[in-house]
């Protein structure tokens, strides 16, 4: 079946037959489920990009995922009234009110989830779980003996681990003890965060829908139950299980692009690495394409409360936010064919042409003086030494045979909580995804007193 916009969503839920009614809708009933969720708090210590300090307020994993919630859900908002209003949509009677009703909320949802699946201490905890493998993935003999254990896409998705992949896998996966179906969300909610539907050894850099990859090998049947669901456009390679992006990826992608673009210049004024005058000039940049505005008031508003530096950067924030809102949903409109075929090749926030001086100035700056900053250069390779000695820890104890451990092994998997125990029966990449599924779940917090515990620093 080719996907259309009356066939690319649906209200059933993963690992439910038969779902009970409610007076919310279901898609309503994604986002309470992923709001009182345990992994869903646990973003409150986990690292954005700035060390979570005492004095001032920054963003972190939590905060950054309900603001990119809000700017997904006015996208959502706009693109649904607009697709309800096509001809085809108007006359389907499931489609018309899921546009016009739920698709905010769909999207809203996903956004919500987005980061679940990235570890502790941002994008450095992602490369620190591979530590253990890539030192492993050589040619010395009792090296390439370990890497038997593993199939080629196994141990391509252990040397490359993706925090995308792992938020699927904690949406689907039935832990011990827990529900079959995990989170039980709508497929359309699931599929909203597939931003690279492809294996491990399917990602292509150069190529946006295969930058990285979605799905690691364990949980490939969720990934093609998903995509059937969906209607999702294959995209064959090289006997390769690759797909086109489902439509509201996209606006996922947008939500997250605006908020950390705009958001991470906030929190780098906030805390001085930042002049008021550089991060001013790039939002008035930003604010003086929105025809909706009059960019003199902005200024003279702006201008007004100089006497709270914070709080003039705050409305230019909350203007620039706007701006970027209502020219990315015009790019998704303007570019819908493109998009429902899969055909799209750049993101929403790219394909602006307006604007690709000043998010590229923004981008720039970013890399140079926040991402560089000091303060972040040094949580990410002590992030990077935590999160890689834990993982060293627990999978040595893994894939030690049971008979074979020795006392501190076998006391460090007793540290494993009952829903990431794992059957000694099972195959070395399945061991290691438990242990995975643990460490990857730890909060800075958490991660740094294990860490400390370990090494015999505290006690």
């Amino acid at each position: 079946m080719i996907m259309n916009w009356n066939n690319c969503f649906s209200p059933k839920r993963y690992g439910v037959d038969n779902g009970k009614r409610d007076i919310r809708s279901e898609y309503e009933r994604d986002w309470d489920r992923i709001i009182f969720s345990s992994p869903f708090r646990r973003l409150q210590n986990k690292t954005q990009v700035f060390p979570l300090p005492e004095e001032v307020f920054v963003h972190n994993r939590l905060t950054h995922s309900l603001e990119v919630a809000s700017i997904g859900r006015s996208l959502g908002k706009i693109i649904g009234k607009k697709i309800s209003q096509i001809d085809e949509i108007k006359e389907d009677g499931n489609a018309r009110p899921f546009y016009r009703n739920n698709l905010k909320n769909v999207i809203a949802s996903a956004c919500l989830a987005h980061d679940l699946g990235n570890p502790a201490f941002g994008h450095s905890g992602e490369e620190a779980i591979s530590k253990y493998f890539r030192k492993r993935d050589t040619d010395k003999t009792e090296d390439l003996n370990f890497k038997k254990n593993f199939t080629e896409q196994e141990w391509n998705d252990l040397i490359t681990f993706e925090g995308n992949a792992n938020a699927l896998r904690i949406l689907t996966m039935q832990q011990q003890g827990r529900n079959k179906g995990g989170f039980r969300l709508t497929y359309s909610t699931i599929g909203s965060i597939i931003k690279y539907p492809c294996e491990s050894s399917a990602s292509n850099k150069k190529i946006l829908h295969r930058k990285k990859y979605g799905y690691f090998k364990i949980d490939e049947e969720v990934f093609l139950d998903i995509a059937k669901e969906l209607n999702l456009i294959s995209d064959n390679v090289e006997s390769r299980v690759t797909y086109k992006r489902h439509p509201f990826v996209y606006l996922v992608e947008a939500a997250d692009d605006i908020a950390y673009n705009i958001i991470d210049f906030e929190d780098a004024h906030r805390l001085g690495i930042l002049t008021y005058e550089t991060v001013r000039n790039a939002f008035i940049k930003i604010i003086k394409h929105n025809p909706k505005d009059d960019i003199e008031r902005v200024k003279e508003h702006a201008d007004s409360l100089m006497n709270d530096k914070n709080e003039s950067i705050a409305y230019l924030r909350a203007k620039s936010i706007n701006t970027l809102i209502y020219k990315c949903s015009d790019i998704f409109w303007n570019n819908r064919d493109q998009i429902i075929k899969g055909k799209q090749n750049k993101s929403l926030i790219q394909s602006i042409p307006e604007l690709k001086e000043v998010m590229d100035e923004i981008e720039k700056i970013s890399i140079e003086k926040i991402y560089n900053a000091r303060k972040v250069i040094e949580l990410e390779i002590a992030g990077f030494r935590i999160m890689s000695s834990l993982v060293e820890d627990f999978v040595t104890s893994a894939l030690t045979e049971k008979d074979k451990r020795d006392k501190e092994q076998n006391k460090i998997l007793g540290l494993l909580p009952k829903q990431y125990y794992f059957d000694e029966s099972s195959s070395a990449y399945i061991k290691v995804m438990h242990i995975l599924d643990f460490i990857s779940g730890m909060t800075d917090l958490f991660a740094l007193k294990l860490y400390r515990k370990l090494r015999g620093i505290e006690i």
